[in-house]
């Protein structure tokens, strides 16, 4: 790899993070999405050192107050919000950034636009409401940049896990960022999206591309609770409150299954690597961890985290109990390309227990005696979006991690003092009561 790294370096929780020469100082970028996990915590991790001198946020409504809470006065003066919509014609985001005098070189692309229709996330009309939202908004951004005089040296697109298809039926694993695409048995806008950048890069040879795919996201950010691990964190409260214990909804494969996570903050310094390693121009990289967790251990440290005296109740051994099965593929539906189809066994899911009116009234009651240091009520959100992190206990497979090492990122994070942090960040929003341990006690 490239001379200029220097030894590794420790940032909080995580570890083993790229440190670059003093050349490289005075850079500057542009981000999309800094309101949402990805793009907030990449944004977090450019503004770790000091060779990034200006970034450029690019969204519809700045930092909120409780964003910018989470970065330090000198950080802010690092960041400049550009206020664009990415549905607009290309003519007119050009035209905002030359306003604000948008010069930038490198791009990191996290926006993603949810559709307003409610749709079952599996379903083709899905795939293609979610193609037609968020692939005009990276093709806009792109087909602005030159009409704007600001053509960034390298470009980076996140994408994730679902590139590989492991979300419609059995995948090869580990999962390598070589295997092909499963576009023949269920389109994504993943793949649009990666198609759009390589065709805007060939035709612009001084600007080279990057692709990050990320799994099971762990972070917080203000107004955005969509990730698994926010569900559990409910769950753990309500039943510490209520003095009953964890249930564990899925099956021994599911509760022994070791499964990769990705941190948004590791990720963000990975993106950050990428993009300034000249060997890495034009590569794909999987973004994950480091270390695999299985449900088990997450389970045990959850009860203690949140104080659930009860315990856990781990997986039961009679099969009529899990009446709740989704399968998925099955034969050349499988990306795999042959095999029985993939199945999740429940015996009753989050979203289910959200229903239940004794546990919506419990987070009242927690709500009511946090003297004002609890104010979100998932209950009375998205409940389909919101307590959906069960869907997690398929067994998909893991993804690897040889060319990350390969080309030289050893950036490590314990999956569960992020996910410890993340609860207690999302404390500090407002998002989730007070847990009982203050920290985590990493797996070793």
């Amino acid at each position: 790899m490239s001379s200029r790294l220097q030894p590794l370096r420790t940032s909080g929780v995580f570890r083993n993070l790229p440190q670059f020469g003093p050349e490289l100082t005075g850079l500057t970028a542009i981000v999309c999405g800094a309101t949402g996990i990805s793009g907030f915590h990449a944004l977090r991790a450019l503004l770790d050192t000091p060779r990034w001198s200006r970034i450029f946020v690019l969204s519809r409504s700045p930092l909120s107050d409780d964003a910018k809470s989470f970065l330090s006065d000198e950080q802010l003066s690092r960041v400049t919000h550009v206020s664009v919509d990415l549905l607009s014609p290309p003519v007119s985001i050009a035209k905002d950034l030359q306003r604000a005098q948008v010069k930038a070189e490198y791009l990191f692309y996290y926006a993603y636009l949810q559709p307003k229709s409610i749709l079952d996330p599996m379903s083709p009309d899905a795939a293609k409401a979610l193609i037609d939202t968020n692939v005009p908004m990276f093709q806009n951004l792109l087909e602005a940049l030159p009409l704007a005089n600001t053509l960034p040296k390298r470009i980076l697109l996140q994408t994730g896990g679902k590139n590989y298809g492991m979300h419609v039926g059995r995948v090869r694993t580990p999962m390598v960022e070589s295997d092909p695409q499963p576009r023949q048995i269920a389109d994504n806008f993943y793949y649009q999206q990666e198609d759009v950048l390589k065709t805007f890069c060939s035709r612009f040879p001084d600007t080279a591309w990057n692709n990050v795919r990320p799994f099971g996201i762990i972070g917080s950010a203000p107004n955005s609770p969509l990730n698994m691990f926010m569900s559990f964190a409910v769950y753990a409260a309500v039943q510490a409150h209520k003095g009953q214990p964890l249930k564990f909804g899925g099956d021994l494969t599911a509760w022994q299954f070791e499964a990769a996570h990705s941190s948004a903050r590791l990720t963000g310094y990975l993106s950050e690597w990428a993009v300034l390693e000249p060997e890495c121009a034009n590569e794909a990289f999987n973004a994950v961890d480091g270390a695999t967790l299985s449900w088990d251990r997450f389970y045990e440290a959850l009860a203690g985290w949140w104080g659930v005296s009860e315990g856990v109740i781990g997986p039961v051994s009679k099969s009529q109990e899990y009446g709740k099965v989704m399968s998925l593929g099955g034969g050349d539906k499988n990306p795999l390309g042959f095999g029985p189809p993939q199945e999740m066994k429940r015996r009753f899911t989050l979203r289910e227990w959200a229903d239940v009116k004794e546990n919506k009234e419990a987070w009242a009651r927690l709500m009511d005696n946090s003297d004002g240091e609890l104010t979100w009520n998932p209950f009375n959100g998205d409940k389909d979006a919101i307590f959906s992190g069960d869907f997690a206990y398929l067994s998909f497979g893991t993804a690897s991690l040889s060319k990350t090492r390969r080309f030289g990122f050893n950036g490590f994070v314990d999956p569960l003092e992020s996910i410890h942090e993340m609860y207690v960040e999302c404390q500090r929003l407002k998002m989730l009561p007070r847990m009982v341990s203050s920290q985590a006690t990493p797996l070793v």
